[in-house]
């Protein structure tokens, strides 16, 4: 049993490499920016080369099952697993030659190359997560993974702020070296290698592809899905613009005009609200009576907040200016309470929320403009399983084939974040964040429009819950 348990461990551990890595892009990239000397757009390209290995890697996967049959059935969810993880090690690894090289190119080969493992590992994690024990208790685990993926978020940010520039109170912008980036890799390599070792030595749970994806493209006649993928690739992409370009809105004089060694307890305050958001979403596997259900959406998110206030404040940031932040805590929970388990409301609603909270950003600058601004971490955080639940529905056999295509979507967060880099270049940092008002606006029109789509196609909305989608 103690074995099992470390196998799980090692298991779900792979959440926590995609958040740190995720997280983390968003301080190398005003890193990069100032050691480059480059455009608000080139630095995107951070996001570029990590998210497009994503969608690559997805991509390469269903044109090789569609012509030769699932090639992770064939090799072996074990197998596969470590592959991808293997495959991530060698692309951290690529960091210290690049570093040393001073080479910006071959630092996104490196990002793409940790990408691409991910992707295999994407793949595979998720069912099996799932498969580990009982299926009865699977969506529990799978919201344990994630819970794993959005603590690595939130700290990810801040370890890798420490490695590079040490202590934020007193920072040293023109003393930091790029070649601090080779010990946080040389870390990541030997993590991605131990829990390769471990998997490699464990007894875990078969799990194999009941279904094999069809040839045909019969998939593409549901729009639910179609406009679904967009979905997916609009949610992936705000969710990452928001903080990939931060680091420049933050440097303007109006918004708090810091540089990029001081940021790191705000971008650890974005993807920690997106842990706020998917604790509480969590709730819903409990079988909680409804009067508890609701006193505890509205006292996790601010367990959740202490947690990422208590990180940061430990390691010496100064977040005396997070109280400004309580109000829109508040109010995420209020959205959680009241839109209950339904996906499509609860989509509704935070994606109106997240709109209308960009909008106040543009509208104003100083605490208002940034806060309103990281608040879209809270909106943002359960998209990913209402839409994903949406999109599925009413495909029948076609859902694994359905479900390839929703993670070639994560292509979003390649695109996105490159277009408003580029509008900040013409414009400025603050006037660009209008590309997440669009993104959120689309959201919440996807969540009305499919309510008409399964009236027309006879399903019964009212049965769809968020717990199938976790």
């Amino acid at each position: 049993m103690q074995r099992l348990q470390s196998s799980f461990i090692a298991l779900i551990s792979v959440f926590f490499f995609w958040g740190f890595v995720a997280a983390s892009n968003g301080i190398l990239i005003p890193l990069f920016k100032e050691k480059f000397i480059l455009s608000q757009f080139q630095s995107q390209l951070v996001d570029l080369a990590f998210y497009a290995a994503y969608a690559i890697g997805s991509i390469l996967y269903f044109l090789i099952s569609r012509a030769v049959g699932d090639p992770i059935s064939k090799l072996g969810y074990k197998k596969a697993l470590i592959t991808g993880l293997l495959l991530s090690a060698i692309g951290s690894l690529i960091f210290i030659p690049a570093a040393s090289m001073f080479s910006y190119p071959l630092l996104l080969i490196a990002l793409f190359v940790i990408g691409l493992g991910f992707a295999l590992q994407q793949i595979v994690a998720n069912p099996f997560v799932i498969n580990f024990g009982d299926k009865e208790t699977g969506a529990q685990r799978l919201n344990l993974a994630g819970g794993i993926n959005s603590f690595g978020t939130t700290i990810g940010p801040v370890l890798l702020s420490y490695a590079l520039f040490g202590n934020i109170n007193a920072p040293d912008a023109a003393s930091s070296d790029l070649s601090a980036v080779k010990v946080p890799a040389l870390i990541l390599f030997s993590l991605f290698l131990l829990c390769a070792s471990i998997l490699w030595i464990s007894k875990l749970p078969q799990v194999g592809a009941a279904d094999k994806l069809n040839k045909d493209l019969t998939v593409l006649k549901y729009p639910q899905l179609t406009l679904g993928m967009i979905a997916i690739f609009v949610y992936v992409g705000v969710e990452v613009t928001i903080q990939s370009n931060m680091g420049a809105l933050l440097a303007m004089p109006e918004i708090k005009g810091i540089d990029h060694t001081r940021i790191s307890h705000f971008i650890s305050l974005y993807w920690g609200s997106l842990m706020i958001g998917r604790w509480t979403g969590s709730l819903v596997v409990f079988n909680l009576k409804p009067i508890a259900k609701k006193i505890l959406q509205l006292i996790v998110p601010f367990i959740a907040f202490a947690v990422i206030y208590g990180i940061n404040y430990l390691r010496g940031s100064n977040v005396s200016d997070y109280y400004y932040y309580i109000p829109y805590v508040l109010a995420a929970a209020l959205l959680f309470i009241i839109s209950g388990d339904n996906p499509s409301r609860t989509l509704l609603f935070l994606a109106s929320a997240g709109a209308l909270m960009m909008v106040v950003g543009l509208l104003s600058t100083g605490n208002l403009a940034l806060y309103s601004f990281l608040s879209g971490g809270l909106f943002c955080s359960v998209m990913w399983p209402c839409i994903f639940t949406l999109a599925i529905n009413g495909l029948g056999k076609h859902t694994n084939q359905g479900s390839a295509l929703l993670v070639m979507m994560i292509l979003g967060g390649a695109i996105i974040p490159p277009i408003q880099g580029l509008l900040a270049d013409n414009f400025n940092a603050h006037s660009s964040y209008i590309v997440t008002v669009f993104c959120f606006a689309y959201l919440a029109w996807y969540a009305f429009k499919v309510k008409s789509i399964f009236k027309k196609q006879g399903i019964d909305f009212k049965n769809i819950s968020e717990k199938a989608g976790h």
